[in-house]
């Protein structure tokens, strides 16, 4: 039987992808000895909206100094390094991916976050820290191909602080049918495990935590991809985005998401949620 876990891993994992992160950032004119978290951003920002939506999360709470942070499903570390720059958190970020991992405590190093954030390998239903270790866990983009959804919040649940508060911004199970494939997240279904807001909205409640707020954000997301797709088409691939983590089917992975939000096949949502 194949490992769910190691058939997501071979998804993301592509080889060279700090290399070819580098070489991107050398041809947009980057000085790879000043580098800013912002000329990180089109690239390590891997999710619909990329740093807009980052910065609209954010500001959904007030996120004091110091706090304690786990970024599940990190990627390449684009928001962990945010919210340690921008709120000077103490950020733990965890991905599946080991070249992801590797990759974001590369790119930490380069804009000075090196002791600010850290990067561990780690599976999301089976996070390896101690009950109530986190002020705030932030995920992006990731649950879409985790079928255990109940560990997935579960494991959130445990790890934060009574008090604590899950930020999250997410796709899920749309409308108007199941989603065109290939997708960022999957080339096709097999570990693609979408559901509907409202089962979303129950799993995460029936393991202790309470919704406070719950923003559809669909229509944005659709502008900004229609938008992309437009500016993909009349100019090709500019030298540095997500395209470059995505693989030969980039274009139709982009036009798809875009496609599946125009017919409600997909939704998107950013919500919070505290742990009691």
């Amino acid at each position: 039987m194949n490992d769910p876990s190691s058939n997501v891993e071979s998804h993301y994992g592509r080889g060279r992808v700090l290399a070819t992160v580098l070489e991107a950032l050398k041809a947009a004119g980057k000085d790879l000895d000043r580098l800013t978290t912002l000329d990180l951003a089109p690239v390590d920002e891997f999710h619909v909206r990329g740093r807009e939506a980052t910065l609209d999360l954010a500001r959904l709470v007030d996120i004091p100094k110091g706090r304690r942070v786990l970024d599940v499903g990190c990627g390449l570390g684009g928001s962990a390094r945010f919210l340690a720059s921008e709120f000077h958190c103490d950020v733990t970020g965890v991905d599946l991916t080991q070249e992801y991992v590797d990759a974001a405590a590369r790119l930490a190093t380069l804009v000075g976050l090196g002791d600010r954030v850290t990067f561990r390998r780690a599976d999301a239903i089976s996070l390896p820290f101690d009950d109530a270790s986190f002020d705030l866990v932030w995920t992006e983009h990731v649950q879409m191909n985790i079928g255990a959804k109940a560990r997935f919040y579960g494991e959130i649940a445990r790890v934060l602080r009574p008090g604590g508060t899950l930020l999250f911004h997410d796709i899920f199970q749309g409308e108007g049918g199941p989603p065109h494939f290939p997708v960022p997240w999957a080339e096709e279904a097999s570990i693609s495990h979408l559901v509907s807001p409202a089962e979303a909205r129950r799993e995460i409640e029936s393991v202790g935590l309470k919704v406070a707020v719950w923003l559809d954000r669909g229509e944005a997301a659709r502008a900004w991809f229609e938008a992309a797709t437009a500016r993909l088409e009349a100019q090709g691939p500019p030298p540095l985005g997500i395209h470059l983590l995505l693989g030969p089917t980039a274009r139709t992975k982009l036009q798809n998401v875009a496609r599946n939000l125009s017919e409600r096949r997909i939704a998107v949502v950013q919500a919070v949620a505290k742990r009691g």
